[in-house]
């Protein structure tokens, strides 16, 4: 989730080979779009403060529960959008548990919307079963859950963002929760995601928003455990280009890391979720800290006829040892400015090229947006 206000690792996944191929060592991926993102046209008052938009901070080292030989085709069938029907549910973080997917949106709905956290399970990442509220908080507005299983304790850690820009962390023995609140963490940022690298390091990545100069960026804090923060933080990307909502006001949000190879994927989401021009796109690096290069092809998942304002995703390994991307699309074509409430959750395969570039294959809803 964005939002303006005044702010002065895990196993490896096996990807599915061609005949002679030699084996990668990943924990993501998905194809770059080439074609141009659409514009977005100014309007009158569109200089207004903009209080709430979306983003996604989350993720957590990806861990494959099978060998990459079951068959697997939920995602081919190219219908399978939304995979939860529900309108406004945004930001999902998914995890694999034991061969059984959590997924963990930021929910708009009923007396208690946006204050809290259900958890929706699932065997292939497209038939969901909504369980119960694993977390709950006073507010205000608690956006963008991301959830660490940590190896090490076995135990369950799930980051909170609340609207007035301060990051939380609570922690469960079992992914159906409940989770019990531990406290702030930073009083500086939003879209948490918890990233461990194959030496045991723990990173923070999270999203700022500067009012003073309508601009965002992506952070990064080094951790001592994943209740302790080490040492400050580092800035490593400012929103630019595609990035900018209208032109001038930069957003960029929801960080997810992926490593493969020894390089770093930093994933993240450009623009403004309540528009049609949100998208994902990534920068790459030989370090945790950056400094981060973007790729050329972003973003690459991106806006077109039918795919409307993609973004805020999680990435997971398929149960054929591929990988999937889950995120969020608008039902509709309406321009929401300072509201939300036609957002829908879905799910499609990523991956990675010949030339280590990460690709996306979106599909559109079953009802196309008005």
């Amino acid at each position: 989730m964005t939002f303006l206000t005044d702010l002065a690792a895990g196993a490896e996944i096996r990807l599915p080979l061609e005949a002679g191929e030699e084996p990668t060592r990943a924990r993501a991926s998905g194809r770059p779009m080439s074609q141009p993102l659409p514009s977005s046209t100014p309007c009158a008052g569109t200089r207004a403060l903009l209080l709430v938009f979306s983003l996604t901070a989350c993720s957590f080292p990806l861990g494959c529960d099978g060998d990459g030989s079951e068959p697997y085709t939920a995602l081919d069938d190219r219908t399978h959008n939304p995979v939860i029907e529900t309108v406004e549910l945004a930001d999902p973080h998914v995890i694999r548990h034991r061969g059984r997917y959590y997924l963990y949106p930021t929910d708009g709905n009923g007396p208690d919307a946006y204050l809290g956290y259900d958890v929706y399970t699932s065997d292939d990442l497209v038939h969901w079963t909504q369980g119960p509220r694993v977390f709950t908080h006073p507010g205000p507005n608690v956006w963008a859950p991301d959830v660490f299983e940590d190896p090490d304790s076995g135990r369950f850690f799930l980051y909170y963002s609340l609207a007035d820009g301060h990051i939380g962390v609570a922690i469960a023995d079992r992914p159906e929760g409940p989770f019990e609140d531990q406290g702030l963490l930073t009083d500086q940022g939003i879209d948490a995601f918890l990233f461990r690298d194959d030496d045991g390091r723990l990173y923070l990545y999270y999203s700022q928003f500067v009012l003073s100069a309508l601009q965002g960026s992506l952070w990064v804090q080094p951790m001592k455990s994943p209740t302790e923060t080490d040492g400050a933080p580092t800035r490593i990307l400012d929103a630019q280009g595609w990035e900018r909502f209208l032109g001038f006001i930069g957003i960029i949000e929801a960080p997810w890391m992926l490593k493969r190879d020894d390089v770093y994927y930093l994933m993240y989401s450009g623009n403004a979720t309540t528009g049609l021009d949100y998208a994902v796109g990534y920068a790459t690096s030989t370090s945790p800290l950056g400094p981060f290069t973007r790729y050329e092809g972003n973003p690459i998942l991106r806006r077109d006829d039918d795919v409307l304002s993609p973004g805020h995703h999680a990435v997971v390994d398929t149960p054929d040892g591929g990988l999937a991307i889950v995120y969020h699309q608008k039902t509709t074509r309406e321009f929401k400015w300072l509201s939300f409430g036609d957002r829908v959750v879905c799910a499609d395969r990523m991956g990675f090229d010949d030339a280590g570039n990460l690709w996306t294959a979106p599909t559109p809803l079953r009802t196309a947006p008005p």
